[in-house]
C-alpha cells in the first residue's frame, strides 16, 4: 500500500452564503468547495476530510481545523505550492491559510481538547458597522455588561446542557465550559467568548440568546443557570442568529498525546456532536 501523509488544514470562511460545513449534494458548503478544489489538484482520490467542528449554516470561522490523508508521492509534488494553488481554486469566502504535516495519530475532531467561539453584538442605536454586518448581530436594546457577565458565570463548568441543545440519539448533552465571559471591543461591540471541550448543536447560540435576555433586563442573571436543571430543550430560550457566531480557535495537546486524547474522546461520545 502506498504510504500516506496526514495534513492539517487551517481554514477560515465567511459562512453567510454557505449551508454549513458538511458536504451536501445539492447545497453549497465549505467542505464541498474544499473537496472540489482538492479534486482538481489530486484527481479522483478518496479524501477523508475530518473537521474539528461542523459549523451550521451562516456561522463563520477564522480558526477552523480539518485533516486529510494524501499519498506521499502526490503530496510531494504539491508541498511547496498547495496553499497558493488552493487560494486560486477556492471561492473568495473560504481560505485555507496553512497546510502542515502532522503525525498519523492526529485527528482534527477527536484529538481536539477545546473549541473557542466568539459572538459579536452591536447594541448601539444605529446597529452594526456596514463592513461588519455579516458577523455582528444588531440588538435594539442596550446591554448591561455586568448582567451579561453574571449570567455567564453561572454557566461555567461541567453541566448537562440539555436545555440549550438539540438532542441527538445516543449522544450526551453533558459538556464542560472552561471559559465564558463578555467584554466590549474598542468599537463598543459586546463580544461573548466561550470555550469548551465540545459543543452540541446550536448550544453556543442558545446560551447567547439566554444571556442577551439577561443583558437587556428581561430576565434575571440567575435564570440561564437555573435552566441547567432541565432535562429537555427549553422553549423559553431564543436561539441567537447564526451570523454573529465565529469559530476562532481549536486547541490540541502535544503531538505525543494525539492518540491518547482521540481514544478518550471516542469513548466519551459514541456519536460526537456537531459544533454550533
Amino acid at each position: 500500500m502506498e504510504p500516506l501523509v496526514r495534513l492539517r488544514l487551517d481554514v477560515s470562511y465567511d459562512g453567510t452564503d454557505f449551508s454549513g460545513w458538511a458536504a451536501q449534494p445539492t447545497r453549497r458548503t465549505v467542505a464541498g468547495c474544499l473537496q472540489e478544489a482538492l479534486a482538481v489538484l489530486v484527481g479522483d482520490l478518496p479524501l477523508g476530510l475530518t473537521v474539528a467542528g461542523r459549523t451550521d449554516a451562516g456561522v463563520h470561522a477564522t480558526g477552523q481545523v480539518c485533516h486529510i490523508d494524501l499519498p506521499a508521492a502526490v503530496y510531494e509534488g504539491l508541498r511547496a505550492s498547495l496553499v497558493r494553488r488552493l487560494a486560486a481554486l477556492m471561492p473568495p469566502d473560504a481560505r485555507v491559510k496553512a497546510v502542515t504535516e502532522v503525525p498519523a495519530t492526529f485527528d482534527a475532531r477527536f484529538s481536539a481538547t477545546w473549541r473557542r467561539y466568539e459572538y459579536r453584538v452591536a447594541d448601539v442605536p444605529w446597529g452594526p458597522e456596514p463592513l461588519r454586518r455579516r458577523d455582528t448581530l444588531g440588538w435594539v436594546r442596550p446591554l448591561d455588561l455586568d448582567r451579561l457577565r453574571a449570567a455567564a458565570a453561572g454557566l461555567v463548568g461541567e453541566h448537562d446542557f440539555a436545555a440549550y441543545c438539540k438532542r441527538k440519539d445516543n449522544a450526551t448533552t453533558v459538556r464542560a465550559i472552561t471559559h465564558l465571559d463578555w467584554h466590549r471591543a474598542a468599537d463598543g461591540v459586546a463580544i461573548a467568548t466561550v470555550q469548551a471541550d465540545a459543543f452540541c448543536q446550536a448550544m453556543v447560540r442558545s446560551l447567547v440568546g439566554a444571556m442577551l435576555a439577561v443583558g437587556d433586563g428581561r430576565r434575571e442573571p440567575a435564570w440561564p443557570a437555573a435552566l441547567l436543571r432541565r432535562t429537555e430543550r427549553s422553549s423559553e430560550v431564543t436561539v441567537a442568529p447564526a451570523h454573529g457566531l465565529t469559530l476562532v480557535a481549536v486547541g490540541y495537546p502535544a503531538e505525543s498525546e494525539y492518540a491518547t486524547r482521540a481514544d478518550a474522546t471516542r469513548r466519551l461520545r459514541v456519536s460526537p456532536p456537531v459544533a454550533p
